[in-house]
């Protein structure tokens, strides 16, 4: 079936915006290498101790920055760094409390990390002032599971939960690296005729951050905007979002074909609360979102305690759905300046528009701008019978 080429282009270029949206949202190439030296100091100081039940200890990242799904937090500057400090040598036998102040006791040892350091209900936190702040959660292995899971302290240091921060990492990052299946355009330096022609669907070249992980990322940001003005309380935790978000990508991929990565991103958003469990239990619903890579985990606990919570998350998800179609039909750059920061946030709302502003001054001053019926100003190249050369201009009234 062929596709028409306007709403195609503008499909392209509304998605280009979102991804720069991400990329501004994400550590900066000085915080990353600074939060991975930061990490490997604090293994190679668990480990060093002369505890030989420390000294086989091993710390590794779990959470968004392992799967590449990490947003800033609106407001802030430090970065979450999540870090699981797993202990093979203690088994269930051990206290969760105790196994939590053995790890926080090695901490103080390190004059550096005990000024640094603050307790958190789970995990002990390391805060690097501006830049990020490494919350290290201790682990135990999980003799129950048979995926290599582990057990992690509950907020109230009395039982070990189920996890498997590798196991989902792993998940994750297999759906990740799958491809949606893309219609053929029409080649634009191609005026060809054929309306009709049918067109094979053939793998899209992925982007190179990955598309599902620009999915989580735009759910995630668009959540922290919404709950801004909100009880952020009530806001969907992360491993929600992403769960069911690589789930609905699985099921997009392997039963659709698309037009463009913005109708990737429409649909596995649309299709999310496919994926959540709902039972009647004693005339009350129960709400369930297992992680599938162990035993007994559910992601929606908190919502069968405080059924708001389930509640705030489907309102969130049709304001979504609502903000993504407001933005696919926003006019003009100042419509889709209001559309994106309305969504997003102001600050990088402001910042893309204004990249907008400063490349089309660019290539006006190159002679490249070109005006497309339908379109409207794009640097794209098309048939040159359906563009208008748009006059390089100084902007101070003389071409």
């Amino acid at each position: 079936m062929y596709i028409e080429r306007r709403p195609a282009l503008r499909k392209v270029e509304l998605f280009g915006l979102l991804e720069r949206l991400c990329e501004r949202l994400e550590p900066s190439e000085t915080q990353a290498s600074r939060a991975k030296s930061s990490y490997e100091a604090v293994g190679q100081w668990l480990a060093a101790a002369g505890d030989s039940r420390l000294a086989s200890s091993s710390i590794y990242l779990q959470g968004s920055i392992a799967l590449g799904t990490t947003v800033k937090p609106i407001g802030q500057t430090e970065y979450d760094v999540d870090l699981v400090c797993h202990l093979p040598a203690f088994g269930q036998w051990l206290p969760p409390a105790l196994c939590k102040q053995i790890v926080g006791d090695r901490l103080k040892a390190n004059q550096r990390y005990n000024n640094i350091l603050q307790e958190k209900p789970r995990c002990w936190r390391l805060n690097y002032a501006d830049e990020f702040h490494l919350d290290i959660t201790p682990s135990i292995p999980n003799a129950d599971c048979a995926n290599s899971g582990e057990l992690v302290p509950d907020k109230t240091l009395c039982e070990w939960k189920a996890s498997n921060p590798k196991g989902y990492r792993d998940a994750f990052k297999r759906r990740a690296e799958l491809v949606p299946q893309m219609r053929l355009l029409m080649s634009y330096a191609e005026d060809r005729a054929r309306a009709d022609a049918d067109i094979e669907p053939f793998p899209e070249r992925p982007r190179f951050k990955g598309l599902l992980c620009r999915i989580v990322q735009i759910a995630k940001r668009h959540r922290d905007s919404y709950f801004l003005e909100r009880d952020m309380s009530l806001a969907p935790i992360s491993v929600i979002i992403t769960t069911l978000a690589a789930w609905s990508y699985e099921h997009c991929v392997q039963t659709m074909v698309f037009d463009s990565e913005l109708d990737v991103l429409h649909a596995v958003i649309r299709h999310m609360p496919a994926f959540i469990r709902r039972n009647m239990v004693s005339g009350r619903i129960y709400w369930a979102i297992w992680n599938e890579t162990t035993e007994g985990e559910n992601f929606a606990e908190r919502w069968n305690e405080e059924p708001v919570k389930a509640e705030e998350f489907f309102e969130w998800h049709a304001v979504m759905m609502l903000d993504l179609e407001r933005l696919s039909a926003a006019e003009g750059l100042d419509g889709l300046g209001r559309t994106l920061a309305s969504s997003f946030g102001q600050a990088p709302a402001r910042e893309i528009i204004q990249e907008m502003l400063d490349s089309m001054s660019a290539v006006r001053s190159a002679r490249m701008l070109a005006f497309a019926p339908g379109i409207g100003l794009t640097t794209a190249k098309m048939p040159v019978a359906r563009t208008t050369s748009v006059r390089s201009n100084t902007f101070y009234g003389a071409p």
